[in-house]
């Protein structure tokens, strides 16, 4: 990423260091990694995009967790052009022996049928990770990792599904789907074996980490676990907010009416959402929304703002990936920013700083850019219409 200036980041983080205490005085402690990009229109409404970045470290590793569920979502509906099908037509998927089980309903679903389309939901809705692993198994982790790797991202490493243990073998496995509607199957796709040759990594955090209950006094190996580069992440979400704005190649290809499900799914917020229907008290307005949220209940975010995004959270390592539109008020940017925040350095115990330090830090790393954007001068007033939703409740 050719960051135009990094000084201007520097310094406005600088000057707001009491608000972003302890991170910023720690950003190697803390693994903090930061890239913000500013987004003037010209006169035809033609974006401009200038980078900032801070305490960048493309080799510094970074566990990406639900992160990787946004490019599955794009290369899933990407994946359905190519075949002719529609993300709402019901897909089935067959049991795995001893890996994954089948799906033939789904209870959440107004019709109560699975679909691309809803498990697209549930990941940007509620980071659902049963939804992520049935995309994953749609894809299938070779095409999976070939797509990222055409499209600019070779970096990239998506190796297994999520929240299941299973052995590095057993997620080159992925099920076989089908669709079908009114009875008849449209498509049938067998059971696939990835036989892509990764290359070799060497990538550990923590002190400490736990097998089986017991305590390892060594870091915690994660060269077998998912890998995305926060560049890469920022670099996809701008792909789809700015489709116009990035190469043929880098582009994922995508109907109008697929951006506009994207746009209404990631800024839309639970209590809007007829189905699934959840629980407001456990999943809250920002039950996704880090940045500027700090995934609090009691923050109120302004009337006017939308935030499209996609968080992850695990292993001490906390990252969000968001465009931020303030329609009231013609404020747009990009933010994407990662920070580990395991002060026992124990991996596997569950006692991680994420309430204390890494929501807050990222609350408020959010509304000093959002409040340096309100002050900053625009020849032209973006036009944001494209990002206008109707929600499912309003």
């Amino acid at each position: 990423m050719a960051v135009n200036n990094q000084k201007y980041l520097d310094s406005l983080l600088g000057a707001n260091a009491s608000r972003l205490s302890p991170v910023w005085q720690n950003p190697e402690e803390y693994r903090l990694q930061i890239i913000y990009t500013q987004i003037d229109r010209d006169a035809e409404n033609r974006p401009v995009f200038t980078d900032h970045a801070f305490h960048l470290q493309p080799d510094r590793y970074f566990y990406p967790a639900s992160t990787v569920k946004m490019p599955a979502a794009f290369l899933a509906l990407e994946k359905l052009n190519r075949l002719g099908l529609d993300k709402f037509t019901p897909m089935y998927t067959d049991s795995l022996q001893g890996i994954s089980d089948g799906v033939t309903a789904d209870s959440s679903a107004a019709d109560l049928q699975p679909s691309i389309a809803h498990y697209i939901k549930k990941i940007f809705l509620v980071s659902d990770n049963d939804a992520f692993n049935r995309l994953y198994e749609f894809i299938g982790q070779e095409e999976f990792n070939r797509a990222l790797w055409e499209k600019g991202y070779p970096q990239s490493q998506v190796l297994h599904r999520l929240s299941v243990p299973l052995s590095p073998e057993a997620n080159r496995s992925t099920n076989a789907v089908w669709f079908e509607k009114d009875g008849k199957q449209l498509c049938r796709q067998p059971a696939q074996l990835s036989t892509l040759q990764f290359p070799v990594r060497r990538d550990f955090a923590g002190k400490a980490h736990y097998v089986d209950k017991q305590l390892i006094p060594s870091p915690f190996d994660f060269s077998a676990k998912n890998r995305m580069l926060l560049a890469d992440l920022h670099n996809i979400l701008k792909s789809i907010i700015f489709p116009e704005s990035v190469t043929s190649r880098q582009a994922f290809r995508l109907t109008e009416d697929d951006y506009r499900f994207l746009y209404r799914y990631m800024s839309q917020q639970p209590t809007e959402t007829s189905y699934p229907a959840y629980d407001s008290t456990e999943f809250h307005n920002n039950y996704v929304k880090y940045l500027l949220g700090g995934a609090d209940k009691a923050v109120q975010l302004p009337p006017g703002m939308r935030i499209f995004n996609k968080p992850g959270w695990a292993y001490g390592f906390l990252t969000d990936v968001a465009y931020v539109a303030d329609f009231d008020h013609g404020v747009e940017f990009l933010l994407s920013a990662t920070v580990y925040v395991n002060s026992n350095g124990v991996i596997g115990d569950n006692t991680y700083d994420f309430e204390s330090i890494g929501r807050p830090f990222l609350r408020e790393l959010g509304t000093v850019i959002y409040e340096a954007e309100r002050q900053r001068l625009r020849k032209y007033k973006p036009d944001l219409e494209r990002y206008k939703i109707k929600y499912d409740k309003q």
